[in-house]
């Protein structure tokens, strides 16, 4: 049985990121779409965002546009951290947080093929990208003087060809801040760490908008492709996804954060570590409190029947 408390093998797991990654990159780009298209759909969005009161991008932007300590810094948190903030937590997780790590990784994962796949079946212009008449100002062109983009997105200024500018719905700035930000506030120790990891899909949010880079709907649509991603990966076996999926901080913290029984029996010996009563299904085949499909463990592992524990007892 594959001991989940250790970290699978690093060059493992960076062979399976880099090949999704590639896989995601070259999806953007086959999946540009037509430009026509795009628009129609980037003034849909706009139109349902005027009739239903969520058009927040253009008082936004406007503020970024007229304020350069806004908009400066805010380009440089989107052209930067979504490319260095998730990398690092999946370290971090791997290292600290094996048992974790799978789960989150499977995650992030599926959720980003969903959105690849949003991309190819809705492109959309996002708003820096529409008619001047609509009110829109591209900050990344606006402050490009300042940093190392161009006027094609966050891109490196020559190497716009190589990014998807009509890849905006949904927002995967959004979903992978967001996917951060629930694990640095399930599994970070330190309250300045969970609350800025709690910050971060906010800010993020208030990013791409302010910027002109995305629309309020598909910061939306961003985070209903990572709740799907979420509810893939837990459809997926135990021994991939991890302990069950997330649902607490309790649930996803290592294993340090479990406390054994204050019993010193041996029954309580045996069982430390596990959360809740476990119920044998069969065969050494187990379930523990919250736990998404049965885990196989060994006879030692397993806990005694309420009649041994009877007689351990006596």
């Amino acid at each position: 049985m594959t001991n989940r408390r250790q970290p699978p093998r690093w060059w493992a797991e960076l062979l399976l990121l880099g090949l999704v990654y590639g896989a995601y990159s070259g999806g953007r780009l086959l999946a540009r779409g037509d430009v026509g298209l795009a628009v129609e759909h980037g003034l849909a969005i706009l139109r349902v965002e005027e009739l239903l009161a969520l058009d927040l991008e253009r008082p936004l932007n406007r503020l970024f546009t007229g304020q350069a300590v806004l908009g400066i810094p805010a380009d440089f948190v989107y052209a930067s951290l979504h490319y260095l903030v998730t990398p690092a937590v999946l370290v971090w997780l791997y290292r600290s947080r094996p048992q974790q790590y799978r789960f989150a990784r499977t995650w992030l994962m599926a959720s980003t093929l969903l959105g690849l796949v949003g991309f190819a079946l809705v492109p959309t212009c996002p708003p820096r990208l529409l008619d001047a008449s609509y009110g829109f100002t591209d900050t990344m062109a606006h402050y490009s003087a300042y940093g190392w983009w161009g006027a094609e997105a966050s891109a490196p200024r020559g190497l716009g060809s190589f990014t998807n500018q009509f890849a905006a719905m949904p927002s995967l700035h959004v979903g992978w801040a967001l996917w951060c930000g629930v694990l640095l506030w399930c599994c970070a120790r330190r309250p300045l760490v969970r609350t800025l990891g709690a910050a971060y899909p906010a800010v993020t949010t208030v990013v791409v908008m302010g910027t002109a880079n995305h629309y309020f709907l598909d910061a939306v649509a961003g985070a209903a492709v990572m709740g799907a991603g979420y509810l893939a990966a837990r459809a997926l076996p135990a021994g991939i996804t991890g302990p069950g999926g997330i649902t607490g901080p309790d649930r996803i913290a290592g294993p340090e954060r479990v406390s054994a029984p204050a019993a010193s029996s041996p029954q309580a010996t045996r069982t430390a570590g596990f959360r809740g009563k476990s119920t044998i299904v069969s065969g050494g085949w187990e379930t523990s409190a919250g736990e998404l499909l049965p885990v196989q463990r060994s006879a030692d592992d397993a806990p005694d029947s309420p009649e041994d524990a009877a007689a351990t007892a006596r």
